[in-house]
């Protein structure tokens, strides 16, 4: 499932003019990830120059990342759950990509001095408060942006023109695809409104003064004199 998110993520950052590179192929298992490994995928914009100050904002999208000439990514699928600043305390594996140790290890295979620190994860909270809170938690960790999943694939599917065949990329040609059949609306990814879209009411008859039918086979044999 690792390998999915990052693939959805390395697609949009190519989509944005980022040159992706992911630092390891390797899976780590049995033990713990040492700070070098904790980076999922390295990001070089071209476009924009070295030293550009970073955005203010904490949740980053297309417009925010414009902004940025190099980032170190995280990404943290975890699609069943909400990161609130409770969860993110007792998770510290989820941002310890943005320590030192493990920014300059980063650095120095990126070529790429002081990259954003940018975390991908599933969701955060609705309510307002708790959003922000978890947002402020990941601040003070050192994470400099946020990108979420769901506005990440949106931003995905309004770059997807269902025109075009998409060979050379599985995850916009199936966009594209599901775009091409309406399945796929610009600005929602709700695939099943049509069949959850409620009937129309049927037309209530006009009163006559005679007694509706009632759909028994004998309704309408007149009654014997």
């Amino acid at each position: 499932m690792s390998s999915v998110n990052e693939w959805v993520v390395r697609e949009y950052l190519e989509a944005l003019g980022f040159l992706v590179r992911q630092p390891r192929k390797y899976q780590v298992v049995a033990r713990s990830k040492g700070l070098h490994e904790e980076v999922d995928l390295l990001a070089v914009n071209p476009a924009v120059p070295p030293g550009t100050p970073l955005p203010k904002a904490k949740l980053w999208g297309a417009g925010e990342l414009a902004q940025v000439a190099g980032a170190i990514v995280a990404v943290r699928g975890w699609h069943s759950e909400k990161f609130t600043a409770a969860m993110l305390a007792s998770s510290p594996e989820i941002y310890r990509f943005a320590e030192p140790e493990s920014v300059r290890s980063a650095e120095a295979e990126s070529g790429q001095p002081n990259p954003a620190k940018i975390l991908c994860m599933a969701d955060l909270p609705t309510d307002p408060d708790q959003r922000a809170e978890a947002l402020g938690f990941l601040k003070s960790r050192g994470i400099d942006g946020v990108i979420l999943f769901r506005p990440m694939l949106l931003e995905l599917a309004n770059l997807v023109d269902a025109k075009k065949t998409y060979e050379k990329s599985d995850l916009l040609q199936i966009l594209r695809i599901l775009k091409n059949y309406d399945l796929l609306k610009t600005g929602q990814m709700d695939l099943f409104a049509h069949a959850r879209r409620r009937r129309p009411a049927a037309p209530v008859p006009e009163q006559t003064g005679e007694l509706p039918a009632t759909g028994h086979p004998d309704a309408d044999i007149p009654a014997e004199g």
